[in-house]
């Protein structure tokens, strides 16, 4: 079972060299350079051979490297894939994704393989999750939830229980086609109690992290997203009690609850969740 810790992404705005220097030692699992939301129209070609040059300079990185185009739909999004074409990364994240179209004219420029991450932010994202999903080049799907707020005329300030219809549908669609899925950013970064229960209540729902926009939101989230010890206790106990099973019954019990091999291939994704 291979499973890629990405408890967090944190964006990192590449109009900012000092950012771009500094991301090399955050301990985030995944780094997500921005060209898009976090910089400025009128940074964006600097943006970008900012980027270009970090990569060409800096060598291999020891993260899941990440990096958030501009939509094919803007002035900047076709060159944004034209400068990626040479350069190593791990995923290439598409803003605003709608349509399977777009996510193979993407790949088609930047001719090579790799996954893609998509932006759901907008209402026809949301209600075109499904046909998204189930594309084989994608990988991770994220939770753009400033501008879906936006998109639907949500009074600030926003809970996020009103995105109660569009989590459900995109984490059923990731989990119907193996894909993982991360929460959208919470902006309050100075706001700890608030970033914990958002953490919290993400992970309830079936996250597997949170985006971020702070280095200082990194440590919470990788504590919460992370398997706690009493999970951690609960699925090695499931483990050995399967093990231990009669197995002409076809399923053990633990404490008077019955385990079956669903409850055992759950409990074994935890246990590598909580290994490094």
């Amino acid at each position: 079972m291979d499973i890629k810790k990405r408890r967090s992404a944190l964006y990192l705005p590449c109009s900012k060299p000092r950012v771009l220097e500094k991301s090399l030692s955050v301990p985030a699992d995944v780094l997500l350079y921005d060209l898009e939301d976090a910089v400025d129209p009128s940074q964006k070609e600097e943006a970008r051979d900012n980027l270009v040059n970090f990569f060409q300079r800096c060598g291999p990185i020891n993260k899941e490297v990440v990096v958030r185009i501009n939509g094919l739909d803007t002035p900047w999004g076709y060159d944004d894939l034209v400068a990626l074409k040479d350069l190593s990364i791990d995923g290439l994240c598409l803003p605003k994704a709608e349509s399977v179209e777009a996510i193979n004219e993407a790949l088609a420029v930047i001719a090579k393989e790799v996954p893609v991450w998509l932006n759901i932010e907008t209402p026809k994202g949301v209600l075109q999750v499904e046909q998204l999903a189930s594309e084989e080049t994608v990988h991770v799907i994220l939770m753009g939830t400033n501008d879906l707020s936006k998109c639907m005329r949500m009074l600030p300030p926003v809970d996020d229980s009103a995105f109660h219809y569009a989590f459900s549908r995109c984490i059923m669609a990731a989990r119907a086609y193996d894909c993982d899925i991360l929460d959208g950013v919470y902006n309050a970064f100075k706001d700890v109690d608030g970033f914990t229960f958002a953490c919290t209540s993400g992970k309830a729902l079936g996250f597997d992290g949170k985006t971020l926009i702070h280095p200082d939101q990194i440590a919470p989230a990788n504590q919460i997203f992370s398997p706690s010890s009493d999970e951690l206790a609960q699925a090695k106990a499931i483990v050995e009690a399967w093990n231990n099973r009669d197995a002409t019954q076809g399923i053990a019990v633990l404490n008077g609850a019955i385990i079956e091999q669903l409850h055992v291939d759950h409990a074994h994704r935890l246990i590598q969740l909580a290994s490094e």
